[in-house]
């Protein structure tokens, strides 16, 4: 019996490190040893669910940049097991039906402690069964395939009967009485496959295993071939079950020895006989079993569908013989790509896979991508002719909550089929990631099509808020924002349609077309005489574009602008999640005169630990400090302490979130350097905020 895991493993979403800290204690006091991580950004959710197995996420309603709705999102897509429960500040039976239709398991006022300790012990009680669920059918399975295997492997010729008629048989059963199909042999009773002379004797014999009951009960008879050839045999008798169904095993075996028909049952080979790949059966067999590791490990895997494109147009141009010469080199191809540690094999006539496990997504996108890039850039050479080809590539992950291995390669294949639906690649030559939400809801708003599509029709817009020096010196500052025009005709951010795992191309087309057309308006804006400075967010994503640096120096020197004039913003959490790149981001951007931010601040568990590899000039505060310095006078010093630190080590800081004249005395006795929020003014698209009016 598998030892129960008492700790509870809790994930929190919310601003607020009191209010995840009274969630931890509620949850303890209820008598359940919990270990927490309180949830900092998109980023720092996506590397947690990928790095351990957790039971359990609350989140607070509240409208954040990463809300409640894109992490329950970002679990559907990696087709995780967390329960998901919604902290709602007071009942709405609207929300709370979007949020369950949205794949969330409950929503309650975040007042009721009772009733969520109540909720929380039935979705672990739940949880942990749907997990020995999965055990013990990935057991059951396993059990099945050893016991299919020793029956196809086995020289004995091994049936299954129930009512006196066949119900399976393995290869020897049916090569050792001359039948080439199950399907004919299951039409046909045992008593026909045994001489006259053999039936009565048969009859007697069955009769006394019933009566007697006595496992392993034999009997000398005179078999009959379908050529009608006799051999005689000795049957052993057993009683089985089948497919869940009570019935009687039998065996034969040949009273001499056949050294034909033991070479007819060696082992069937794994390989397809073409390409020299393996074949589908043994790929879905692995399927199986890395689906069964991950539900007892939750070790992910990712599976790719290969789907050639315009195969039988092609087929049609050189004959079958030139589309087995070109199956055989695009087999190697691959093989050169894929590399010798993933699994490869051939499905059909025009679809091959790749599977890996351990493995996720993103490695498997990047692999299918050089797979794509290099099949469509090889010439092959048919008999003389030279044959162009493309490929349409799905993927889909292998996770603990994975469907059987049949449903899971009809995912793989959707994915594969569904590349074609993109703008521009109706005639495939692309890869896809399935995402299991996209097929169980009808909103497909998330698409990094949409975001594409935005781009080039021109409708992003920027807007600008001012950051206010505290102390009243008059510099000019603006963070910039980006927002896309949806289909109807709605604002919203592009960064939270892009699906968290990519693709990294877009994230980084974003970034630059923000980047390019602040640059150009803020040269437009210090022509006319402001001294202004912009705040500029960069993804990670960019953080790790090696060429960014590079197209900066171009497009600063084309705009006249100076490098001081941009500061460049990383979120905490992008900074530690990519500390060598970040550090190397923040070293090449410095020697262009820009300058850095790190904002976000203060979510880690040891914050000040970034401040040691990248050299910051501001430290923007992780924005749940601001509602916290309103309610504790602890949270205050917390604040108080931070600032001081921060300035010692020669920071700027800047508090955003400011929504109220409430919270700015305690800012100025803190001595905060700048402020921010929707006190001061909106989002704007023009740098129209009058500086010298404090």
């Amino acid at each position: 019996m598998q030892k129960k895991n008492a700790t509870v493993h809790l994930l929190i979403l919310d601003p607020s490190q009191n209010d995840a800290e009274s969630l931890v204690s509620l949850l303890r006091n209820s008598g359940k040893a919990t270990r927490a991580h309180r949830i900092t950004s998109e980023e720092d959710l996506e590397e947690t669910l990928k790095a351990g197995q957790w039971d359990l996420l609350i989140a607070r309603d509240l409208d954040e940049e990463f809300s409640a709705d894109d992490a329950l999102a970002m679990i559907r897509r990696m087709d995780k097991d967390v329960p998901f429960v919604l902290l709602t500040n007071e009942y709405s039976h609207e929300r709370t039906v979007e949020i369950i239709k949205a794949g969330a398991q409950d929503a309650l006022p975040v007042d009721q402690t009772d009733l969520l300790v109540l909720v929380v012990n039935r979705e672990l009680a739940a949880l942990e069964e749907r997990r020995r669920r999965r055990l013990l059918e990935s057991h059951l399975r396993e059990a099945e395939q050893r016991c299919q295997l020793l029956l196809e492997s086995s020289k004995d010729a091994i049936a299954y009967i129930n009512d006196g008629m066949h119900i399976y048989a393995n290869q020897s059963y049916m090569e050792f009485l001359g039948y080439d199909d199950i399907d004919e042999l299951i039409c046909i009773p045992v008593l026909d496959t045994l001489t006259p002379d053999s039936q009565g004797k048969y009859k007697e014999f069955m009769k006394s295993f019933v009566e007697k009951g006595e496992d392993g009960m034999t009997m000398n008879c005179v078999a009959r071939r379908s050529d009608d050839h006799e051999l005689n045999v000795t049957m052993s008798v057993s009683a089985a079950t089948y497919d869940g169904e009570t019935c009687t095993q039998i065996v034969l075996q040949p009273e001499h020895s056949d050294a034909e028909l033991e070479e007819k049952l060696r082992k069937i080979s794994s390989q397809d006989l073409l390409t020299g790949l393996y074949n589908r059966q043994f790929l879905m067999d692995t399927l199986s079993e890395n689906i069964a590791n991950a539900a007892k490990s939750s070790e992910s895997g990712a599976l790719a569908y290969i789907a050639l494109d315009n195969f039988m147009s092609m087929k049609g141009q050189v004959g079958i013989a030139g589309a087995d010469l070109l199956l055989g080199d695009l087999a190697n191809l691959l093989k050169e790509q894929a590399g010798d540690e993933m699994t490869l094999a051939r499905l059909s006539d025009d679809a091959f896979a790749i599977m890996h496990q351990p493995c996720d997504e993103k490695t498997m996108t990047d692999v299918s991508e050089r797979v794509r890039k290099a099949v469509e850039d090889h010439l092959f050479d048919i008999n003389g002719r030279t044959v162009q080809l493309t490929v349409s590539i799905g993927i889909a992950a292998i996770t603990e909550n994975s469907p059987k291995a049949e449903e899971l390669m009809a995912r793989s294949h959707t994915a594969s089929a569904d590349v074609r639906k993109q703008a521009g690649k109706e005639g495939g030559n692309g890869v896809l990631v399935y995402n299991p939400a996209d097929y169980e809801t009808l909103d497909q708003s998330n698409s990094v099509e949409a975001i594409l599509k935005a781009l080039e029709d021109n409708r992003f817009r920027l807007l600008f808020q001012p950051i206010i020096n505290l102390r009243g010196e008059g510099e000019e500052h603006y963070e910039t924002f980006v927002r896309m025009v949806n289909k109807d005709g709605e604002e919203v951010s592009p960064y939270d349609f892009l699906p968290p795992t990519g693709p990294a191309d877009t994230a980084i087309k974003i970034d630059r077309w923000v980047i390019l057309q602040t640059i150009k308006q803020l040269a437009s804006h210090r022509s006319q005489g402001h001294d202004t400075r912009l705040f500029l967010n960069v993804t990670a994503e960019t953080l790790q574009d090696k060429t960014f640096s590079a197209w900066l120096s171009v497009a600063l020197k084309a705009a006249r602008l100076p490098g001081d004039s941009l500061i460049f913003q990383i979120r905490e959490g992008d900074a530690n999640n990519y500390l060598k790149q970040a550090k190397e981001f923040s070293k090449t951007l410095q020697e262009l005169h820009c300058k850095i931010s790190i904002a976000q601040f203060g979510g880690a568990i040891n914050p000040f630990n970034t401040l040691k590899h990248i050299n910051a000039d501001y430290v923007k505060i992780d924005g749940s400090f601001t509602e916290e310095i309103q309610k504790s006078d602890e949270a205050k010093e917390q604040v108080k302490e931070m600032v001081k630190t921060l300035q010692n080590n020669g920071k700027l800081t800047i508090i955003p979130l400011v929504e109220n004249a409430g919270v700015l005395a305690t800012l100025w006795q803190a001595g905060v350097n700048y402020i921010q929020g929707y006190y001061l003014q909106a989002p704007a698209p023009e740098m129209n905020y009058d500086f010298g009016d404090q």
